[in-house]
């Protein structure tokens, strides 16, 4: 018989690449892990695992196992959200993870209107980018993720995951007053390649949107200052240090002293924000809430 509990250990490890990885994130040994990974080639009498200099790979007998794992791990989510709404699931805590503007954009007024609706329901948030919140997801770290489509990003039809469309904003140029574009109405990305810029870390979506912004206007941007932090990068940009796009709604509420601001030409770079949670887990009576007041604010942002 296989063990729930070890399924998840695999799927961690795929997920993860190595060993000493997968067990921060379920908060387990390394030892723990690889004994967990044993018992389980024990139980199925497949090696599942190889190990490298480079860290960790499945087999061909362990890609077959973590297919059925992801399945069996969605039945059990939806067993437990089935049992949860048996048992009323009117209270609890559900933890979201989000990316800062997201926060403020659809996750406050989310709880705000959970607040009147569901209070039984405490939600907790934690601050995280936009890719870090769907490892934290499946890791079991949190229940719900509010995150953004970025290169490398878990496909709409992964098997791992259920994700809810929220919003789609745009990014504006953000240039120094005295750029020589700053009276022109709108500008192009293609207009900028000479341009030092201003843009997040590499690993935050945003840095993904930016540079493949740029790659379809047919150059590399010159990266010369980096902060994830929006603030700091008009900040940055006020002081003449270079051009930066930003999604829109990181420029509400900031002090644009010093730049100007203005509407992309042609194919504009676009955030799209969704929802996520372990696939089986959307209609569990506590998280279902949730993701509808969610979903709700990101409409009625327009």
């Amino acid at each position: 018989m296989i063990e729930a509990r070890r399924l998840h250990i695999l799927r961690a490890v795929a997920d993860h690449r190595t060993v000493t990885a997968a067990a921060a994130a379920l908060y387990l040994t390394p030892s723990a892990v690889s004994q967990q990974l044993a018992a389980l080639e024990q139980e199925t009498g497949h090696r599942l695992v190889e190990r490298s200099a480079r860290g960790v790979r499945l087999t061909a007998a362990g890609d077959i196992l973590l297919a059925h794992a992801n399945a069996v791990l969605a039945q059990l989510e939806r067993a437990e959200s089935e049992l949860a709404a048996y048992g009323s699931g009117a209270a609890g805590t559900v933890t979201v993870a989000a990316f800062a503007t997201g926060i403020g954009l659809v996750v406050a007024p989310a709880l705000t209107a959970l607040a009147r609706s569901a209070p039984g329901i405490q939600v907790r948030v934690q601050d995280a980018e936009g890719d870090a919140s769907l490892r934290m997801v499946l890791d079991r770290q949190v229940d719900v993720a509010v995150a953004v489509e970025y290169r490398g990003a878990p496909r709409a039809d992964d098997p791992r995951l259920t994700r809810l469309p929220l919003y789609a904003e745009p990014f504006d140029a953000v240039l120094p007053t005295g750029h020589r574009l700053a009276q022109a109405e709108q500008v192009a990305v293609a207009d900028l390649a000479e341009d030092r810029w201003i843009g997040p870390y590499q690993g935050n979506p945003c840095h993904d949107v930016v540079v493949l912004a740029c790659e379809y206007a047919g150059f590399q941007p010159r990266l010369e200052h980096s902060s994830d932090d929006f603030r700091a990068v008009v900040a940055l940009a006020s002081a003449a240090a270079g051009v930066a796009l930003v999604p829109r709604s990181a420029l509400r509420d900031v002090d644009l002293t010093g730049v100007v601001v203005r509407p992309v030409d042609g194919v504009v770079p676009t955030r799209r924000v969704f929802a996520a949670v372990r696939r089986g887990a959307e209609e569990h009576p506590l998280f279902r809430p949730v993701l509808a007041a969610l979903q709700e604010a990101a409409a009625a942002q327009g």
